[in-house]
């Protein structure tokens, strides 16, 4: 590509906010320093600081001319060990250790502790084995007398207040979606969530649910279906299906299957959403080492880079910017790894639905824009979209090629925002369906991002009916610079 023309980053960065990274300034950084979907931890904090951080978000956007999309994040059901009268305790192996449903929620000792997750009793049985603080401690059931589960300790060390606890195997019957969820949900739809992210989820049941109470409630975002159950690989493409994108949540999911079947998990999770035109996120630890150092590993740059490869649409950034010592440096150490495993052949290059017959007109304009494109010098695609269908299926084909999503609808705007290789950018709205003065907008709109130059070619797709949902029927293969000016 020339000097002249803007290399864009296609994988796009989720950033959490947190102590870290709350101000109004350390918003604006984020934002500057190309994060494209923030989250807001509903596990933290209070529904105030989350509305004042969501609008922040929405302040520094504007501000930097660019849309940015928040997800608000569920907590879900919080399995989870109660408190220490010491704060903590150290276990060695072979120890006799309780978890114990009854016990105060302070009272915790050497010999036992409660639980938030009353009912976990009975979910178990003997020769279980129960995984504590995502897998640095385990203990093996031994027997179940009531509200107490008894162990021995297989896997020792220390263990704090108030961490996690996971069955090998998965088998956990809580709900979804708790009391707290369900509040939160509305929180989602007055501040205009652009995605939900359900915690746990085990069937479509429970994704159907998520959407139904956010629409009730008002709001209009996708839901996105958090892959961190074993249950939910037993039916991951209805899963898939349901969901408007899924998360790959290595951390409860690598303690639930054990983490060495995760990779192979998390490349097939990948394959599967974007063959069935489902957005998918790659999180947990992606540059953990990073919350205390201003360089990540190498093995954090594999990881990101093989996400990438892979076709992941987003990397997510949790602790590193929430609480970490160094979140812009974070966002810009992963947007420099995003950016050179993007120009490796395997990025570039799709099979995906080649032999497939399409369901509908606007499907197939984006596929035949998507072949065109990497069969001719393209320089960029300008897909005019009122509700951004078009701009995803064609972000599932592998492809160096910018696809910029030109919305009248600032919703659609903030939702594409999470889509690999779409840039969204405001587009007025054009008077008596000109198509002609709708071509020339679209092609000023990609002069002024600087991403073409005269003479190159773009393609633009739209509607016969602009303004109208769903009406993608043509394309249109222009070259900048030989249009007719229209008069003013």
């Amino acid at each position: 590509m020339n000097d002249e023309h803007v290399v864009l980053r296609r994988t796009k960065i989720l950033a959490t906010l947190g102590p870290a990274t709350e101000s109004v300034e350390m918003i604006d950084q984020l934002v500057k320093a190309g994060v494209d979907v923030v989250r807001l931890n509903f596990s933290h904090g209070s529904h105030e600081e989350h509305k004042i951080r969501a609008d922040r978000v929405r302040a520094a956007a504007r501000s930097n001319g660019r849309h940015v999309g928040v997800l608000v994040d569920l907590q879900g059901p919080k399995i989870r060990i109660e408190r220490f009268k010491s704060g903590k305790i150290e276990l060695a192996p072979h120890d006799k250790f309780c978890l114990n449903a009854e016990l105060g929620r302070d009272d915790g000792d050497q010999q036992q502790v409660g639980i938030t997750y009353t009912t976990l009793p009975q979910d178990v049985e003997a020769n279980d084995v129960l995984v504590l603080d995502d897998g640095r401690i385990v203990l093996k059931v031994t027997e179940v007398d009531g509200s107490k589960i008894h162990t021995q300790v297989m896997v020792g060390g220390e263990l704090s207040n108030n961490k996690g606890i996971n069955l090998k195997g998965g088998g956990l019957s809580a709900e979804a979606l708790t009391e707290k969820d369900r509040e939160d949900i509305k929180v989602a739809a007055e501040i205009n969530a652009d995605y939900v992210a359900i915690s746990f989820p085990r069937h479509v049941e429970d994704v159907n649910l998520a959407r139904s109470l956010l629409r009730e409630a008002g709001g209009r975002g996708g839901i996105v279906s958090k892959i961190e159950r074993a249950e939910a690989l037993d039916n991951i493409e209805a899963m898939i299906e349901a969901s408007d994108a899924i998360m790959i949540a290595r951390g409860d999911l690598g303690v639930e299957i054990g983490d060495d079947q995760l990779p192979a998990v998390q490349k097939r999770l990948i394959k599967m959403s974007r063959d069935m035109n489902t957005v998918v996120i790659t999180a947990t630890q992606m540059m953990e080492s990073m919350r205390d150092n201003p360089i990540p590993t190498r093995a954090e740059v594999f990881d990101v880079a093989n996400a990438v490869l892979d076709g992941t649409d987003a990397v997510m950034l949790s602790a590193e910017t929430a609480t970490g010592a160094y979140p812009i440096d974070t966002v810009t150490s992963m947007s420099r790894i995003c950016r050179n495993a993007e120009q490796q052949a395997a990025a570039l290059r799709s099979h995906h639905r080649m032999d497939s017959t399409f369901k509908r007109v606007d499907e197939a304009i984006a596929m035949a824009t998507m072949y065109t494109a990497n069969h001719l010098n393209v320089r960029a695609i300008a897909a005019l979209t009122e509700s951004g269908s078009t701009a995803l299926w064609m972000s599932r084909i592998s492809s160096g090629i910018p696809i910029y999503a030109l919305s009248t609808q600032e919703a659609t705007n903030r939702k594409v925002s999470l889509y690999r290789g779409v840039t969204p950018v405001d587009f007025p709205e054009i008077q008596h369906n000109d198509h002609a003065a709708a071509n020339q907008v679209a092609i000023d709109t990609l002069l002024e991002e600087g991403v073409v130059a005269d003479g190159d070619l773009v393609i633009i797709t739209k509607g016969d009916l602009m303004g109208t949902g769903g009406g993608t029927n043509a394309m249109k293969i222009v070259k900048v610079g030989s249009m007719p000016k229209l008069a003013d």
